[in-house]
């Protein structure tokens, strides 16, 4: 597998000045050319850095970008990100982890940052309304697509979609996400630990072991009440999320709302359908989605803390991982409690889109937007960057 790149895998430990030198350089100029130019979300930056890293430049054998690409979907954070981590440590080593990831994040961030000071001193002039108004709707179409791509990927089987089932319906009770995440990957982990003629193999009976009624009364919903903003909080709130967050950046969604809106009240529906569409309508990672939310609440300050703390689980998480990468793809565990943790995630994305949509689809032409989008999206692939683009055009003109 590593054929052809022995000199890579040697500058991943200790990289010489003269290969920094050359290296160094050439990942910083292709992470902030992708970073400033990769629209379409985490799947399109995916398939751009395997263009550019694979095809054009052989830095990587595609077995070896397969490989990073796994080693992603096993820790918490942004794929898409981590997977420009992983290409810059393989490449140049401790040094080129924290270029890539930098520069693949950096262009979204400034570009982010500046639309947050527009939406704050111009976002409730009618004309950005109207720009925002048919954003949404392409916003809950596109969520709508990739929960349809990852249903196909995180439910394989009858007791997965027993077990989405079960996380949605504890969601709709209130049950904090962090244990909703928590329980389905301690609960498929126990599964696969049973010898096979004692395992629930049905939905039935997986649904009976980890049902409602059984749940200890810790997962009960945490006490909501309103709580003061304040930068640390901010922090430990965006750290929180960039270490536990599994799946993709639409994950997010449901963890924003349910902190910022509901519990801390620091964000309306509105404002949080705002950032959303500003992440989506931006190149880079979905999650400085937090870059504008954190300018929301205190500025610029607030959108340096807010990045920080979404970000910096993820150079942490590759820097742990990325030697034990084989074990971890072949780890009956680690596998288990991966796919508890995708049908989770599918869930409380299901349960976020459908709040989410009840206040974007307001009114007959929205929902005939919606409808276009999907169709758009589901039948002729159209990039998702040109819908939020025809989306706000429609909403300024009616």
């Amino acid at each position: 597998m590593h054929r052809n790149t022995a000199h890579h895998s040697s500058s991943s430990s200790s990289v010489s000045p003269s290969v920094e030198r050359g290296t160094l350089p050439a990942l910083a100029w292709l992470f902030l050319r992708l970073g400033a130019t990769s629209f379409g979300g985490p799947a399109a930056h995916i398939a751009m850095m395997e263009d550019e890293v694979v095809r054009r430049r052989a830095w990587l054998s595609r077995e070896e970008f397969l490989d990073l690409l796994s080693a992603t979907n096993l820790i918490p954070g942004p794929s898409s990100t981590e997977l420009a981590i992983h290409i810059g440590h393989r490449r140049a080593g401790w040094p080129g982890l924290i270029v890539a990831g930098v520069c693949f994040i950096v262009p979204a961030v400034l570009i982010v940052m500046t639309l947050g000071w527009a939406y704050a001193r111009f976002g409730m002039l009618p004309a950005a309304a109207g720009i925002l108004s048919g954003i949404k709707p392409v916003i809950i179409a596109i969520v709508l697509q990739a929960l349809w791509g990852f249903a196909h990927t995180a439910l394989k089987n009858a007791s997965l979609v027993a077990m989405g089932l079960l996380c949605l319906y504890a969601s709709l009770l209130g049950v904090h996400e962090l244990l909703i995440l928590l329980g389905a990957g301690l609960l498929m982990i126990l599964r696969s630990a049973l010898p096979r003629n004692h395992q629930p193999g049905s939905p039935a009976a997986l649904l009976l072991l980890a049902s409602p009624a059984a749940l200890p009364s810790t997962l009960a919903p945490l006490a909501a009440g309103a709580t003061p903003f304040g930068l640390w909080p901010l922090l430990l709130f965006f750290l929180k999320v960039g270490s536990v967050l599994f799946g993709s950046g639409y994950v997010l969604l449901a963890f924003l709302r349910a902190d910022l809106v509901d519990r801390f009240h620091w964000l309306t529906e509105a404002q949080l359908l705002d950032a959303i569409a500003i992440g989506q309508f931006t190149p880079g990672p979905v999650f400085t989605t937090a870059t504008f939310i954190g300018y929301l609440l205190c500025g610029v300050s607030g959108a340096l803390v807010a990045t920080i703390g979404i970000f910096l689980p993820s150079f942490v998480f590759v820097a742990l991982s990325a030697p034990l990468i084989p074990r971890l793809r072949t780890s009956r565990v680690a596998s288990a409690a991966l796919d508890g943790v995708n049908a989770a995630s599918l869930a409380l994305m299901v349960g976020t889109t459908w709040h989410l949509g009840r206040a974007a689809i307001i009114s007959s032409w929205t929902l005939g937007l919606l409808a276009l989008s999907l169709l758009l999206l589901l039948r002729f692939r159209v990039n998702s960057a040109w819908l939020v683009l025809g989306g706000g055009l429609l909403g300024s003109l009616l």
